[in-house]
């Protein structure tokens, strides 16, 4: 019998996360999905405990390393369902995710994508209050989806002939595959928001992709600009001020919030990229400008600034 639903799952030395990744796909209401879980050069026990499972509907794919996106694509190539969803294995899931996530994409037979809330959970403050996003078709959805990533990686149900149609995930990108991915599927295409918190990122330190924040950024911009090549008519609908704020502003922005935790090697990385294509107001070169200083230097000045 063919699955309504396949799920993805890429594992990289994910030996102690799996249980409860794992475990919040056993504990789905909706039962008709097979999972796919690509090991991707694991050096830990990841092989063995996926090896060690006895729910048929759990398939096992071993390649050497080659990273998330390669592994994602490995998997697509192995789905069958109708239907495709992407769990990291460090990620879970509401048990009624897929059970809410197929009857959305099942009323709606011309949108190619459903989406829902999610939260991050290990991270303090509001950085891990639940979030839903909001509705976003609308008129102005592409420009929407183009600034920015607005649901992860896991928090979306796609029919697959969409994805696949749409490439799968660019290798060539370490962070930001799934943005450009979903920019792809969504843009062109109708979605349909689920507006409940039904997916959750596990903070657990800082191997993370996210904790990669000059590169998070970098690649961001590189999906965008990849994005603007294969849609020209999409840039040339909008001012060129305004392309180059969003994707040069969104860079500064991070940049800025990199600067303003002090995290000076990451925001001094970005300050560069900014400073290279000539954007930014006075105020903004004035900060930036020490980026080409010695780090050493930089923190001093910014030392003696901080003390008044």
């Amino acid at each position: 019998m063919i699955p309504k639903v396949s799920i993805v799952m890429p594992c990289h030395n994910a030996r102690d996360h799996l249980p409860r990744s794992v475990g919040s796909v056993l504990a789905q209401s909706f039962q008709d999905w097979e999972l796919i879980a690509v090991d991707d050069g694991s050096v830990d026990d990841t092989r063995a405990w996926l090896d060690a499972q006895d729910d048929a509907r759990i398939q096992v794919h071993g390649q050497p390393n080659r990273g998330v996106s390669a592994a994602r694509n490995a998997g697509l190539e192995r789905a069958c369902g109708d239907y495709v969803a992407f769990l990291d294995a460090d990620d879970t899931w509401e048990s009624d995710f897929l059970t809410e996530m197929f009857a959305a994409l099942a009323g709606h037979p011309d949108a190619a994508l459903a989406y829902c809330g999610w939260q991050n959970i290990g991270l303090p403050g509001g950085l891990g209050d639940p979030y839903i996003p909001h509705d976003y078709e609308t008129p102005d959805k592409e420009v929407a989806l183009f600034t920015s990533c607005r649901w992860p990686i896991h928090a979306a149900l796609a029919r697959r002939q969409a994805v696949k149609a749409a490439g799968g995930f660019d290798t060539g990108l370490k962070n930001a595959e799934d943005y450009l991915l979903w920019l792809r599927v969504a843009s062109h295409a109708p979605i349909v928001q689920v507006p409940k918190v039904m997916a959750y990122y596990h903070f657990h330190g800082n191997s993370q992709a996210s904790a990669q924040a000059a590169q998070a950024a970098l690649h961001h911009l590189k999906a965008q600009l990849r994005y603007l090549q294969e849609r020209p008519q999409f840039a040339a609908a909008l001012p060129r001020h305004r392309v180059r704020e969003l994707t040069y502003g969104k860079l500064l922005a991070r940049g800025y919030q990199c600067y303003w935790k002090r995290d000076l090697r990451n925001a001094r990385t970005i300050f560069r990229a900014v400073m290279r294509e000539g954007y930014g107001t006075f105020p903004d070169w004035l900060r930036m400008l020490p980026a080409w200083m010695p780090e050493s230097l930089h923190k001093r000045l910014l030392s003696l600034r901080d003390s008044g």
